[in-house]
């Protein structure tokens, strides 16, 4: 089984959060730190809000948190987020050779099936795994224990491609292979990912034959 993350490694998404997160603090007067960008990387939607409501001790409720969010990055995922380069020819080599396939994914259910179904590419799935679902973060590893136990396979059998490297540590610890792909956003921790994925790939276009 072949499991995908979804932004940053099939899209080229990771840059509206980046937005979103400096568009929400800047209206309240207040800064992205590095350690609030490094918790709500790689949070689920609601654990994130609630990081971010204790965090700046804002008096919003985390359900406008997440609307305000949500509000901030419709437009991107059901107009504009594109496919990184090379992903569909990669899922199509994986389909035509009898690959099951699931998303495994911590991003927002309903902006993840927007953009997927814009780009045709939901087709390509068995099964999509929401973390938020599961109410699990994704840099835990009984996330990728769940998932693999949802569709039916062994870990040991299991592949994922992911861009974040705390995802690609927990995969592995779980007991899957993990594929790191290259995104800007985790660039510095590239030589990081490295040394602790299977694999670490620039582009899609590396695994195509």
């Amino acid at each position: 089984m072949l499991f995908f993350d979804l932004d940053g490694t099939l899209v080229d998404s990771n840059w509206v959060w980046v937005q979103v997160d400096t568009e929400f603090l800047d209206r309240r007067g207040l800064e992205v730190t590095e350690a609030y960008t490094e918790f709500v990387s790689h949070s689920i939607f609601p654990v994130a809000a609630q990081f971010t409501k204790d965090y700046y001790k804002l008096p919003e409720s985390t359900q406008e948190i997440m609307e305000e969010w949500m509000t901030a990055a419709q437009e991107a995922y059901t107009c504009h987020i594109p496919v990184k380069p090379h992903a569909r020819a990669y899922l199509e080599q994986c389909q035509r050779k009898g690959h099951e396939m699931a998303l495994l994914t911590a991003s927002v259910p309903d902006l993840c099936r927007a953009c997927i179904d814009r780009h045709g590419l939901t087709p390509f799935f068995s099964r999509l795994i929401f973390a938020q679902e599961l109410g699990l973060e994704k840099r835990d590893p009984r996330t990728f224990a769940a998932a693999a136990q949802l569709v039916g396979a062994a870990p040991e059998d299991c592949t994922v491609f992911d861009d974040g490297p705390a995802n690609c540590v927990s995969a592995r610890a779980a007991g899957m292979r993990a594929v790191g792909v290259y995104d800007p956003f985790f660039a510095a921790a590239e030589q990081e990912m490295r040394l602790t994925c299977d694999q670490y790939i620039r582009s899609f276009a590396e695994l195509l034959e």
